[in-house]
């Protein structure tokens, strides 16, 4: 996007009710916020009050102001951008009204906001799940304001969003952002290759990865990789980490952009709620800092005194213990080499390392010649030094039997 040369960045937003418009414009606030960004809100929404108060809760959150007044829609956009100038903020973003169906009273109460407003997008909001109606949502409204764009809500693993392309067929515009889950957070620039991937269970790495380095500490984390491949990681590493990664939003929408992950498992995720995660970091935050550190010297009565303090019960905490030894177990197999059996395309990863590496001529990486373990079944293992396996001199090589 490109901003206009004397501030404000004036953004509409447009759509039937339902869509997702009001949780947008918080989201779209952020996501500016995000980019170094001094967005400013305006709630043009009078008809439905609850709509300014849940924007002024949302704006909240993120610490973005908010302008309304109980008066004209028309009035209290032509206000709010006047008072952002004022105030010196980058970007404005107007929640405008919507309908349950297409009406000549919202068409023209949104034309007029828009004259008033002059703004450098108008986006329309159209729900994932909405249907064909998409379409003629679009139409209607690209012949009244002329659309710059299209944000997409809702699109979670089940909403394959088909409609939504039609939509773009028929104005012509493009899908700018997407919305992906209900947390302020789940939202960014839309791609296509990347959405691509998503429905055919391909995942969605890049996304991934961008949100973890927008969420997470990276100090923290590799003060905890380091003591997790040396074997020495402990309970207090555990929720550091847990902590971290509950920051990228909720397991299920991560689990989406793991490649190779199947439906059941990212259901499963799904199922997965912020209460459970609670019951976890309580029942460590029972624990004294010596039983963290060594959870080997819990016996029974620590166990039931850490059920009783986390308000769990004593299956709870054992099933925890057993998880977090055979997760340490692997991460010690990891730092000696040993790694267990790994999926064919970490296999097929490592493979490809090692050939890359003993092409070099150099050695391998730790863990690295272990991986071949990992690989499918024949698969030669090339190791430092170069060439594949091979029989000890003087063998004898029987050849295979016809059938």
């Amino acid at each position: 996007m490109t901003y206009a040369s004397r501030p404000p960045t004036v953004i509409l937003l447009a759509g039937l009710q339902g869509a997702g418009k009001t949780t947008t414009a918080a989201k779209l606030a952020l996501w500016f916020k995000q980019q170094g960004r001094q967005p400013y809100l305006i709630a043009a929404y009078l008809q439905r009050p609850a709509a300014v108060e849940q924007l002024r809760v949302l704006a909240g959150q993120i610490g973005v102001d908010v302008f309304s007044e109980s008066s004209d829609p028309v009035e209290v956009a032509r206000k709010g951008v006047a008072e952002a100038t004022r105030l010196g903020r980058d970007v404005v973003i107007i929640d405008t009204a919507g309908r349950l169906a297409i009406d000549e009273a919202l068409m023209r109460e949104v034309r007029s906001i828009s004259d008033v407003t002059t703004p450098h997008y108008t986006f329309l909001v159209i729900d994932a799940v909405t249907g064909q109606d998409a379409v003629l949502t679009a139409r209607s409204f690209h012949e009244t304001l002329a659309l710059t764009g299209i944000i997409v809500t809702k699109l979670d693993y089940d909403a394959r969003g088909g409609a939504v392309l039609s939509a773009r067929g028929v104005v012509g515009r493009p899908v700018v952002f997407a919305s992906t889950g209900e947390k302020l957070g789940d939202f960014d620039l839309f791609h296509p290759d990347r959405m691509a991937s998503r429905i055919l269970g391909m995942g969605d790495m890049l996304s991934l990865i961008e949100q973890a380095e927008r969420t997470m500490d990276p100090s923290v984390m590799a003060e905890s990789a380091g003591r997790m491949m040396s074997g020495t990681f402990t309970l207090d590493d555990f929720m550091t980490q847990l902590n971290q990664v509950r920051k990228m939003g909720s397991l299920g929408g991560l689990m989406r952009l793991v490649p190779g992950v199947t439906k059941e498992m990212r259901s499963a995720a799904s199922n997965v709620d912020d209460g459970e995660l609670n019951k976890i970091e309580a029942i460590v935050r029972s624990m004294t800092a010596r039983e963290r550190r060594e959870p080997s010297i819990i016996d029974g009565s620590r166990r039931t005194r850490i059920a009783k303090g986390s308000g769990t019960t004593v299956n709870a905490v054992n099933q925890l213990l057993k998880q977090f030894g055979e997760m340490r177990k692997m991460m010690k197999q990891m730092s000696g080499g040993g790694m267990p059996n790994l999926p064919g395309g970490m296999g097929r990863m490592a493979q490809a390392a090692a050939k890359a590496s003993a092409k070099r001529g150099g050695e391998l990486p730790p863990g690295f010649e272990a991986l071949g373990a990992g690989m499918s079944a024949g698969a030669p293992v090339v190791r430092a030094g170069g060439g594949k396996n091979k029989k000890k001199k003087g063998g004898r090589v029987t050849p295979p039997k016809q059938r």
